[in-house]
């Protein structure tokens, strides 16, 4: 067990510092990597409400809402208020925001390709298929 704790800490710092290079990389309004997983998550929902969101993110709705009006003020979303229940508001990325999620999604590709590369056809196959396996809820 030891030995795959090593594993995965080492694909979590690939990972980590992969978007945090394609981060400066594209002078991403000084956000967090968390930020840069809300936008991501918010174009996934497309357009979500904060209940939504934070079901997505397994995160209480207050967490979610200072986090969203940070993000707000960063130009990087902004709200709309629902037509079907005045009450809720969908939240939208602004151009901004979309520069940003393609710069994540930018990183994501990097280490894919990353991947691919170190790894035999076969191996990918069977990485792609174990991985599937664990990520299933």
């Amino acid at each position: 067990m030891e030995s795959m704790e090593k594993v995965i800490a080492g694909l979590s710092n690939m990972i980590g510092d992969a978007e945090e290079k394609a981060k400066e990389q594209f002078n991403t309004l000084n956000l967090t990597i968390t930020q840069m997983h809300y936008l991501e998550t918010i174009n996934l929902l497309g357009n979500p409400n904060i209940t939504e969101l934070s079901a997505q993110l397994k995160l209480s709705k207050p967490t979610v809402t200072v986090s969203v009006d940070k993000l707000i003020e960063k130009g990087c979303v902004y709200k709309i208020q629902s037509d079907e229940d005045r009450r809720s508001a969908h939240i939208h990325l602004t151009e901004k925001g979309k520069l940003v999620n393609q710069m994540h999604d930018y990183a994501h590709r990097k280490i894919a390709e990353m991947v691919k590369n170190r790894l035999s056809a076969e191996e990918l196959t069977l990485l792609e298929r174990l991985l599937s396996k664990v990520l299933v809820e």
